[in-house]
């Protein structure tokens, strides 16, 4: 009999990594491939340390703004998306550039683009200062999209005219914050125009469900995340939402607060969109060697997407 207590480690799926994340890496490392080191990639190709390091250690070089790209280097813009400014200056500075940004992403952007030609102001749902939300609200010209982080930010808005506004969000926030902020929209502006199929990604959707259906068996929820992945903060909000004592957003095992944990029983653990694997695999590695670890896996959802990467790099390789 084992002399280590006993645990419940209910293990979400879906979990980690989603289509778009996958996509993003793959570009960066084929880029890699197709061009040799280095490829310079604007901003964290995706909001995760040990994936950008691994990247890095292959010949990745990660900037913060084009200026900081040499001409004569191939140049990745990140799965968060870009305004348009970017790759039009890249085109004008004649650099090789390749989008990664999440198909998701960009079927918002296009939304956005079809309703100001259609002569609606934006009003975006996202958080001030994100990559995407940047990026989103620079697919059009200043002043075209009004941003709205909580409910109460509605009834501050001041819209050029209050019969043609349409809505988008930002991929990655809560689905039920998101609901609330939406429906203070709809009651201030009957007329406002949403969505023609959910902004908020299947991938976003479905690790909330999941952290939902363990949170009523579980005395703490472990996310593995980065402090500046939305989806990954969104998730531990979701936990402490849906009654978790203890919900924590942690990077790698060394980040688990063993104290904070003591007389557990059970555990739930989740993964943002842009964690991989491998570091779930070393939490519960680090809880075998604490407990006596029963992992009880709880399936919401099965994902199935795959998005394809640029042509340019499905070309062959010189």
């Amino acid at each position: 009999m084992s002399a280590l207590p006993p645990l419940t480690l209910y293990l979400a799926a879906p979990r980690g990594f989603c289509a778009g994340v996958d996509r993003a890496i793959k570009i960066v490392e084929l880029a890699l491939q197709k061009w040799g080191a280095p490829v310079y990639v604007r901003h964290e190709i995706v909001h995760n340390k040990f994936v950008v390091d691994a990247l890095r250690a292959q010949g990745a070089v990660f900037v913060e703004e084009l200026d900081d790209c040499p001409t004569d280097r191939p140049v990745v813009f990140s799965a968060h998306g870009v305004p348009k400014s970017v790759p039009a200056a890249a085109s004008a500075r004649q650099m090789i550039a390749v989008d990664a940004t999440c198909p998701l992403v960009t079927k918002v952007h296009n939304e956005a683009q079809r309703h100001h030609e259609a002569g609606l102001q934006m009003v975006m749902i996202g958080h001030a200062g994100h990559p995407e939300t940047i990026g989103t609200m620079g697919q059009l010209p200043e002043g075209e999209v009004l941003l709205v982080e909580t409910a109460e930010d509605v009834a501050r808005l001041a819209p050029r005219d209050a019969a043609k506004l349409a809505y988008i969000t930002q991929t990655t926030l809560s689905v039920d914050d998101t609901a609330g902020i939406v429906a203070a929209l709809q009651a201030r502006f009957p007329a406002i125009i949403g969505p023609h199929k959910e902004d908020i990604c299947y991938a976003t959707t479905n690790r909330q469900a999941a952290v939902k259906a363990i949170a009523g068996k579980i005395d703490a929820l472990l996310v593995i995340g980065a402090p500046n992945s939305s989806n990954s903060r969104r998730l531990v909000e979701v936990g402490a939402n849906a009654g978790c004592a203890y919900a924590q957003l942690i990077q790698r095992a060394g980040d688990i607060d063993w104290r904070a944990l003591e007389g557990i029983r059970a555990l739930g653990l989740t993964a943002g969109a842009s964690a991989p694997e491998v570091l779930v695999d070393e939490v519960v590695d680090a809880f075998r060697a604490r407990y006596d670890v029963t992992v009880e896996l709880v399936e919401t959802a099965v994902e199935a997407v795959e998005f394809k990467v640029p042509r340019v790099l499905r070309e062959e390789r010189v």
